[in-house]
């Protein structure tokens, strides 16, 4: 096996740009300044995702948490007989709502990020 030249491998994502004589063009890197604030930014998406992700969870756990105090409150099962429609049907609206809530905020975060 001898030393054969192996071409350097490139990551192709779309036409190459070229300048006025027809040679192709390098992007120019970007400042380092320019870095830094997409890395705060990126930083800043991820705190306010967790805090919204955070608020969920303890929203979900607050309402779905007090399920058994509302099943403890009612009448005995053998006189309520739609204790399954409790059980069934209570929780869906929270999770539904929560997750709807959630899905704006973070689309909203999102938005935020890349209206910058």
């Amino acid at each position: 096996m001898g030393a054969e030249s192996v071409p350097r491998r490139e990551v192709v994502t779309g036409r190459p740009s070229t300048d006025r004589t027809g040679r192709t063009r390098l992007p120019r890197p970007r400042p380092a300044t320019a870095r830094a604030d997409d890395d705060s930014a990126v930083r800043s998406l991820m705190r306010r995702q967790i805090r919204a992700a955070l608020t969920a969870t303890l929203l979900l756990a607050a309402s779905l948490g007090l399920l058994p105090v509302l099943l403890r409150m009612l009448p005995p099962a053998d006189t309520w007989p739609s204790i399954w429609l409790v059980l069934g049907v209570a929780p869906y609206p929270a999770l539904l709502c929560t997750g709807a809530w959630y899905v704006h905020r973070a689309e909203g975060n999102e938005g935020d990020v890349t209206a910058r």
